[in-house]
């Protein structure tokens, strides 16, 4: 159940190129972290040329990737190949850009996120609040 924003600056995309990042994210999330994809949410923020800097210098386009994710769920190796296509993927996306790409996997401990009410150690425990014993 991975929460993920790709924060985009420069030329405003074609909602299909938003839409192929949205799905392609998904898919990355699925074939290498084994994400489930129904429980993928991807968000895409479009901002201005000129929002990102790279050493002090606004940059014309730029990209990173935030992705919340359970702490210990993945390896170092599944993270580090995650994060090597996310960066490919946001580059065919935006093209060369003057500023470093960043993507971010953000381990959160399982009693501490969830999605709809109901936080992921609650769930993996089968103790659903709300539901009756």
């Amino acid at each position: 159940m991975p929460l993920i924003n790709i924060t985009l600056a420069g030329a405003s995309l074609a909602p299909s190129t938003i839409q192929h990042l949205q799905q392609e994210t998904t898919r990355l999330m699925q074939s290498i972290l084994r994400k489930e994809a129904a429980l993928t949410v991807v968000s895409v923020t479009q901002l201005p040329a000129g929002a990102f800097s790279a050493n002090g210098q606004a940059v014309a386009a730029a990209a990173s990737m935030q992705a919340l994710i359970t702490a210990g769920t993945n390896g170092a190796a599944e993270k580090a190949d995650f994060i090597f296509a996310a960066k490919s993927l946001l580059t065919v996306a935006i093209g060369q850009t003057a500023a470093p790409i960043y993507v971010a996997l953000h381990e959160l401990p399982a009693e501490s996120w969830g999605y709809d009410g109901q936080t992921q150690a609650a769930r993996k425990a089968g103790k659903l609040i709300g539901e009756s014993a």
